[in-house]
């Protein structure tokens, strides 16, 4: 009786458009401890982001004296579904997954669930018509990322006054924040019949591919005059690609991004990025602060949105010893 009027109380709270906050009821229980043996499977470690975020977990787990059993799919969502599956054999007491896609790893999160381990996303979700939060997994911890697609499209308007020939270069197919800093920047920009995206294709997050990319798409639009990154790694390989050619990135192509490296933020100070949205890479106190509120049977929110900040010519030097 009472797990259904939770269940009916939480559907009541979506229909009116409030936050939701995972039924307990529904999840695998995780007992308080002193220690916990926890998973966590990183989908690739190829960029600083992705090394900045397994340091801080890494960081987070040693600092409490849990045991982690960390995993790298090196860029394989087939290896990471094996590696979810690995941590469901050694019994660990709760997984945090980086999904690679979307659709594969929505299947992996419901058979951990089926194993009686709580799962929580990290900074990527999972298809929801697979997979629900409150009901499979416990929370998803992130940027909202068609708020940062949303951002860099309407900084974009402001600054070039609604005109723009565009190369977009997307993150990883069927990734989550490929797909919504796709949607966020597009809804941005549209109605502005000035601003035109002449081409868009996937750099799968990386400076090497980015640049390879770049260069095949400056050959075929030497119209463009914007290119919009949706990581740095992409970005700082368009730049490659634009000072190749002889163009000149951050003055006569504008270059915007997310993320909000080191690097990148000096890029910004150096004049060669135009404007970078934060994507904060640390996310290991707030993931096991959230581990322990759900083993104490606190409420979670099914979403936990990191602050960002953003990165302009105006702010870079004084924020460049705090980016990661």
């Amino acid at each position: 009786m009472k797990q259904k009027r939770a269940l009916t109380i939480a559907l009541a709270t979506a229909a009116a458009g409030l936050t939701v906050f995972a039924v307990a009821q529904g999840l695998p229980k995780l007992a308080q401890k002193a220690t916990y043996k926890v998973g966590f499977a990183q989908t690739e470690s190829n960029n600083p982001w992705r090394l900045a975020q397994t340091k801080s977990m890494q960081d987070e787990a040693k600092r409490l004296g849990y045991q982690l059993v960390y995993t790298d799919a090196a860029g394989s969502a087939a290896k990471q579904v094996s590696d979810v599956d690995s941590m469901i054999a050694q019994k660990v007491d709760m997984i945090f997954l980086a999904p690679r896609e979307e659709k594969p790893l929505a299947a992996a999160v419901k058979k951990a669930r089926a194993a009686g381990i709580p799962v929580i996303l990290l900074d990527r979700n999972v298809d929801q018509k697979l997979a629900k939060a409150g009901t499979d997994y416990v929370t998803f911890i992130g940027s909202d990322f068609v708020k940062e697609g949303q951002r860099v499209g309407q900084w974009l308007v402001k600054a070039t006054k609604g005109k723009a020939n565009i190369i977009q270069l997307e993150g990883t197919t069927g990734s989550s924040p490929a797909n919504d800093r796709r949607t966020g920047f597009e809804s941005a920009i549209k109605g502005q019949p000035g601003m035109k995206i002449i081409a868009s294709q996937t750099g799968d997050f990386a400076r090497d591919k980015g640049r390879q990319v770049m260069e095949t798409l400056l050959q075929a639009h030497p119209e463009v005059n914007v290119v919009y990154a949706h990581n740095d790694e992409m970005a700082i390989g368009a730049i490659a690609a634009l000072e190749a050619a002889g163009r000149k990135p951050g003055k006569d192509v504008m270059v915007l991004s997310i993320d909000g490296g080191r690097e990148a933020v000096q890029l910004v100070i150096d004049g060669k990025i135009n404007y970078v949205v934060e994507c904060n890479p640390k996310f290991g106190p707030k993931a096991f602060e959230t581990l322990k509120n759900y083993a104490a049977g606190k409420a979670v929110p099914v979403k936990i949105i990191n602050p960002d900040r953003e990165y302009t010519a105006q702010n870079a030097k004084a924020l460049l010893a705090t980016a990661y």
